[in-house]
């Protein structure tokens, strides 16, 4: 069920009003309501995979419960290696099997040897990598004493399965998420106001600027060795906004309505194309997912800790994992890589956290020296993402190699001067509102009610006339 669909613009006000009729019974009917809504939500695409999160839910909440039981160091580690394949298996068949299977044959063949294996029909259920990491956080963080475990199943599943965030993440930590389940909630409404704000802005940055700038994107990907340098510039551009506006919209949306439920949830994007270095957009962008690799991946094999070599290492594993992470394809790999890259100078010269408040924090405007530093940043990041969109690594890299020629200082041959105008008024917005968790948060409140409300309705009807039809979330693929 999408979120920009008739189908999820019926369901969400049922569930909500269903919800806060229990509010007044025993907590535990909330949860179970939770958890019914969540897996309609997702059973809505395919019934069949939520085995695989009642599984999960099952494997995890099993695990938590031993390791309470048990003071004794190996069977803990046991535990905890049992979760840890468990869950990484899942996600390994489901999403890497044929990838596996493909790059083995390949490279049996390039010795002169013929082997036959048959890859599989695997149809990715969507989200797999999102749960995932949500339940092996909570088996880590028990193991590791920074949580204690649960012993009710209802929350637990509820904290696996909760449907604002099930499929495209933000990843919660249970830390974070899971105690907001033991709790009444009340429901407040200037935290519901404020959760229909950002709701309205993730649809904005999804419905009109990620699916306006998908259509350039598509034709000029589609056909890239027809156009000038200009062009496929553009083209790399406007999908660096596709896919934020495609993305953050998405986490904006889930957090929103989490609020309308009582839940607070993790901000997942900080405008991270103001930022100033590689280091800076890695903190903004994504940020559940970077501070899960960090925290259970870059930390536990050393972080920026002993020789130049292991921070080398360290550095290239995690950003690697990362891009495996997104996809079973060489490409994603590729693009882990080259954000590695990027960031290791600014690890080896101790220059990483030179950037970590808002840019431009006391001034209207950037400063010379952060408008360059931003602009060289944005660049770096387009030239990545060009990776991420493209099909294979030829492509990639003949798509990079057309951007260096002459026609690089003549007008592209498609220009949706719509378009620009809609990313010219969103990058003010954004700009204006980057202090806060999401851009709208405290924008108009100054202004009277009605001011407020007119622009709120101009959004709307924006979205409503320049929408387009309902696409997909990238991030459904992960």
């Amino acid at each position: 069920m999408l979120f920009n669909s008739i189908d999820f613009a019926v369901f969400l006000p049922i569930v909500f009003a269903l919800y806060w009729l229990l509010n007044k019974q025993a907590l535990k009917f909330q949860n179970l309501l939770i958890v019914l809504a969540s897996y309609l939500f997702y059973g809505w695409w395919d019934y069949r995979f939520l085995a695989l999160i009642v599984f999960s839910t099952l494997v995890d909440f099993s695990v938590g419960n031993y390791l309470r039981k048990t003071t004794d160091d190996f069977k803990r580690k046991l535990l905890l290696y049992t979760s840890v394949v468990v869950n990484i298996s899942l996600l390994g068949f489901f999403k890497y099997y044929n990838f596996f299977i493909d790059n083995f044959i390949t490279a049996f063949t390039f010795f002169g040897n013929d082997i036959q294996l048959n890859s599989l029909n695997i149809i990715l259920p969507v989200g797999i990598s999102f749960y995932t990491f949500q339940t092996l956080s909570y088996s880590i963080d028990v193991y590791k004493r920074k949580l204690e475990p649960t012993t009710d199943f209802i929350s637990f599943a509820a904290f696996v399965s909760f449907f604002p965030q099930l499929v495209a993440g933000p990843i919660e930590r249970a830390t974070n998420l899971l105690p907001q389940f033991y709790k009444h909630r009340e429901f407040k409404y200037h935290h519901a106001v404020d959760g229909l704000r950002q709701i309205l802005w993730g649809f904005f940055k999804k419905v009109v600027i990620a699916d306006n700038c998908a259509k350039t994107v598509n034709i000029i990907f589609s056909n890239y060795t027809d156009y000038s340098a200009s062009t496929l510039f553009l083209g790399a551009v406007f999908f660096a906004f596709q896919i934020y506006g495609d993305f953050s919209g998405y986490s904006d949306i889930a957090i929103g309505i989490s609020r309308l439920f009582g839940f607070n949830l993790k901000q997942n994007f900080a405008f991270p194309y103001f930022s100033r270095d590689i280091a800076e957009f890695w903190r903004r962008w994504h940020m559940s997912l970077s501070t899960w690799f960090r925290d259970y991946v870059y930390i536990p094999l050393g972080g920026s800790r002993g020789s130049r070599w292991n921070q080398i290492r360290n550095v290239f594993i995690i950003f690697i994992v990362s891009g495996f992470w997104h996809g079973a394809n060489w490409t994603f790999i590729i693009w882990g890589a080259l954000n590695a890259l990027y960031f290791l100078p600014l690890l080896l010269m101790k220059k990483n956290r030179v950037n970590t408040d808002v840019v431009a924090q006391h001034t209207r405007l950037p400063s010379v020296k952060e408008f360059f530093q931003i602009g060289l940043t944005f660049l770096l990041t387009v030239l990545a993402w060009i990776f991420f969109r493209a099909e294979t690594i030829t492509e990639a890299a003949d798509y990079i190699y057309r951007l260096f020629n002459r026609s690089m200082f003549s007008l592209p041959e498609i220009r949706p001067t719509f378009i620009f105008i809609l990313l010219l008024g969103f990058l003010i917005v954004e700009w204006t509102g980057r202090k806060q968790q999401y851009a709208i948060e405290k924008l108009w409140l100054k202004y009277p009610k009605v001011v407020q409300w007119v622009i709120y309705y101009v959004i709307v009807m924006i979205i409503f006339l320049y929408g387009g039809r309902e696409q997909e979330f990238i991030y459904f693929q992960f």
